[in-house]
């Protein structure tokens, strides 16, 4: 992991809220999408720096649990295991496109099944609108690929399946429950232009009013939003922003909470994004507001970030991670299909396609010179790249096609 990648941790909500400003309020065109990418890019850097500043200040060893202090503190794996299953729901937050945060996942889960058999998976990647397909999937209906096909994988979601199948298939395996827990991405699009009450309850999907956010969420989102002009902003209320970002929170909290309520001695693992995680602002303040207190957060970490970042209320602990050998390169997108390519929904913080200057919204045509017809094609040629290598790609941006190199880093 670059500087820069591990500047996605240091930045906590930050990084993780700029890819909602362009999802939920930002046409794809709209002039704000360049004021949102430069903003990240400010940010990354800024993250990038901070983690310059402490280079020779190591946190923790790979394999070990640490709980967030000053200093913090190592607590015995089994220990904090047991801890944690005594709780009704346990969050573990992800970065979207690590496979070793997907590991880390998937042993978590399979330590916490062990100690309470009554366990579901709740799952970001899923509207609500597929659940008929996860259980067709866990009670052994589908194979893999007709299940990626009609949960809609690619358009959905879009990132890498391979590292979420072992969790899809560890839940076929001992038969628990897959729960659907987002929304359709409309709705927050809607609430983000038109703010919640204009939007008809019919449209709602169900979904109760997001609880109002902690002032100290709503201060780092209105530095983020204090950055558009005042034009933009006068297009997108400031609290308009607020309701659309806790959307998402509150979708995923009564998805959890509705489980509760039919199986109570049930413990629900939710599988998420850490921006939804850290210091317990998005989802975890949902259920506490729908009467769930005892919801756990824990997040994958970068021993090179130094300890002083791991300050008391980013989780109730952290895992050290350590840089694998042997992983396939990654570009570092979501994308979609559309005619002609692939349409790039969102740019991962510190990944070679921020380095290369790819936006989300951009349309990759070509790579290698082949045509990028799915996500099939581009992946085959990314994970043939050999580190230190560039990777031609043509894209389409803003109605011009142009060509734009990646660069991968060289290996150590």
């Amino acid at each position: 992991m670059n500087g820069a990648a591990a500047a996605q941790a240091l930045a906590n909500g930050l990084l993780h809220a700029v890819p909602l400003v362009s999802t939920l309020l930002i046409p794809q065109n709209g002039p704000m999408r360049l004021i949102v990418l430069a903003l990240t890019a400010v940010l990354a850097l800024s993250a990038t720096l901070a983690i310059s500043q402490h280079r020779g200040s190591s946190c923790g060893r790979p394999g070990q649990w640490l709980l967030p202090g000053q200093p913090p503190a190592p607590v015995a794996a089994g220990e904090l295991i047991e801890r944690m299953a005594a709780r009704r729901v346990v969050l573990l937050g992800e970065t979207h496109d690590s496979a070793e945060d997907h590991r880390w996942q998937l042993h978590t889960l399979a330590q916490l099944h062990a100690r309470r058999p009554a366990l579901a998976l709740g799952l970001e990647m899923f509207p609500r609108r597929l659940q008929p397909v996860l259980d067709r999937w866990v009670a052994g209906e589908l194979d893999e690929q007709a299940f990626l096909r009609q949960s809609e994988w690619e358009t959905v979601w879009g990132y890498d399946a391979r590292d979420y199948l072992p969790l899809f298939h560890y839940a076929r395996m001992h038969r628990l429950p897959l729960l659907a827990l987002n929304v359709d991405r409309r709705l927050p699009e809607a609430i983000g232009r038109r703010g919640w009450d204009a939007v008809p309850v019919a449209e709602r999907e169900g979904l109760g009013r997001p609880a109002p956010p902690a002032a100290d969420y709503r201060e780092q989102l209105r530095r983020i939003y204090d950055h558009h002009p005042a034009g933009d902003r006068e297009n997108a209320s400031f609290e308009r922003f607020i309701e659309a970002q806790t959307v998402w929170d509150r979708a995923m909290a009564e998805g959890i909470a509705a489980h509760l309520k039919a199986v109570p001695d049930a413990l629900v693992v939710g599988i998420l994004g850490a921006g939804h995680v850290r210091h317990g602002h998005g989802v975890a303040h949902q259920l506490r507001d729908l009467g769930i207190r005892d919801a756990a957060g824990l997040l994958t970490w970068d021993p090179r970030a130094g300890c002083e970042r791991l300050r008391p209320g980013l989780a109730d602990a952290v895992f050290v991670q350590g840089e694998l050998p042997g992983n396939p390169p990654r570009l570092g997108v979501a994308t979609e299909p559309v005619e002609g390519g692939l349409r790039i929904t969102e740019v991962s913080a510190g990944s070679v396609a921020e380095a290369t200057g790819l936006r989300r919204g951009d349309v990759i045509l070509q790579i290698a010179g082949r045509p990028a017809k799915n996500l099939q094609v581009l992946r085959g040629v990314v994970q043939q790249q050999v580190p230190g290598t560039w990777l031609p790609l043509r894209i389409r941006r803003d109605g011009s096609e142009q060509e734009v190199v990646a660069r991968f880093p060289p290996p150590g």
